[in-house]
Parts: structure tokens; C-alpha cells; sequence
């Protein structure tokens, strides 16, 4: 159906998003650092940039970068939001900053583009939309339900189709949780603070475990 992407979590090269977020700044400025070749970059023959991951962490070294995305990552929600509407993308950007949630949110307006930098995220959180330009949700969640870390991953999929649209596609595999678009940002905010809290409690118990072994 779409092209095979090989998930290769130690691959050495990543998307423009993914730098960006390593680096806590804007595409733009990432795009700008390739251009003053900061940043070792180059495209596939679909146009995509793919920038070498070495030159990033060698930046990061040069300019002795300690960013605020390292610091709390391993403490927040990683959602991965991918949406071809500038005006939903931004929309769910506002709310996540306005809430008093500890998320860690990426965001993509390309399904390839999330495809393929997905295994550096490693979300554990996917919103997505299923009707989008060239390779669309439901070929993004077929393909991620193909491999072992999509077990524990939550998939959210936002979208404007009808249930008889969704299932002459060939429908969704089990246990993703099904929004459709006018977004209730009401039911999103509980959802995933009930996912922070689900984490927070085994995170507990998982230390209490070790400290009962000792």
C-alpha cells in the first residue's frame, strides 16, 4: 500500500522535527543551521532532509547545550501529534501549553515525516488524523502496529470520517480510542491525565517493588 520503513532506533540520521526538538529550537531555525552548514544535512530522493544525528550532538558539545527538553523528558507524557491542518495542529499546541499537564509533545503535519522520525521519539502517546496528502493515518498505524514497541503505545485518532467511512478502509486495529473532529478538548485533557496518572502509579509500585527486594 505505502513505502516500508525500516526502524532502525540506532540509525544515525533524523528528520528536521526531531533535531529541532533535541535542540529546543524552531524547524526554521534548524533549516537555517542546515543551510549555514552547521548541521549536516542532506535529502532523499522524496525531497525529505535527513540530518546527521553526530553533527547535532557535535553542536550541541560546540555551544554546550543542556536543554529543558533533557532535563524533564523522562518525566513527561511523549505525545506525538500528526495533523495536516494548520489550524487543529496549532489548536492542540495551545491547549497542551495552557494545561497544567506534564506533556511532551512533537508535531507533524506529514505522516511520512512522524513515520520515520517515530523510532527517535518513541512517543508514548499518538494522536493522528487519518485523511492526509500522500501516505495517510491509517497506513501510519498499520505500519507502527507491525512493530514490538507499538504494544505500548496509546493511539488517539482524531478525525472526521463516519464509522462506515473508517471501515471501508479496512478499519483500525483494537484498542485505539476513535475522536471525532469537532475535537473535545475536554475529553483529550482528562484522557491523558489519566494516562500521567496510570504512569505515576505504576512508576510508584515498580519502586516500591525495589525496595522491598533490598
Amino acid at each position: 500500500m505505502g513505502n516500508k520503513i525500516n526502524f532502525d532506533v540506532g540509525s544515525e540520521y533524523c528528520g528536521t522535527s526531531y533535531a529541532a526538538k533535541m535542540l529546543d529550537l524552531s524547524v526554521g531555525t534548524v533549516q537555517s543551521l542546515v543551510e549555514k552548514n552547521e548541521l549536516l544535512a542532506w535529502k532523499t530522493q522524496g525531497g525529505h532532509r535527513r540530518i546527521s544525528i553526530q553533527s547535532v550532538r557535535e553542536f550541541q558539545r560546540r555551544n554546550n547545550y543542556i536543554t529543558k527538553s533533557n532535563l524533564v523528558s523522562g518525566q513527561r507524557l511523549k505525545v506525538m501529534v500528526v495533523e495536516d491542518e494548520d489550524l487543529t495542529r496549532q489548536m492542540l499546541s495551545d491547549h497542551f501549553q495552557q494545561w497544567d499537564l506534564p506533556l511532551d509533545p512533537s508535531y507533524f503535519n506529514s505522516a511520512l515525516m512522524a513515520l520515520l522520525d517515530w523510532p527517535h521519539f518513541q512517543p508514548q502517546v499518538l494522536i493522528t488524523d487519518l485523511r492526509m496528502p500522500g501516505l495517510d493515518g491509517f497506513e501510519l498505524i498499520r505500519t507502527l502496529h507491525g512493530h514490538p514497541r507499538y504494544a505500548q503505545m496509546v493511539v488517539v485518532v482524531v478525525t472526521a470520517l463516519s464509522a462506515e467511512e473508517i471501515a471501508a478502509e479496512g478499519g483500525l486495529p483494537d484498542g485505539v480510542e476513535l475522536m471525532h473532529k469537532p475535537i473535545d478538548m475536554g475529553w483529550l485533557k482528562g484522557y491523558l491525565n489519566a494516562l500521567i496518572n496510570m504512569g505515576q502509579m505504576a512508576k510508584r509500585q515498580e519502586d516500591m517493588a525495589r525496595m522491598r527486594e533490598f
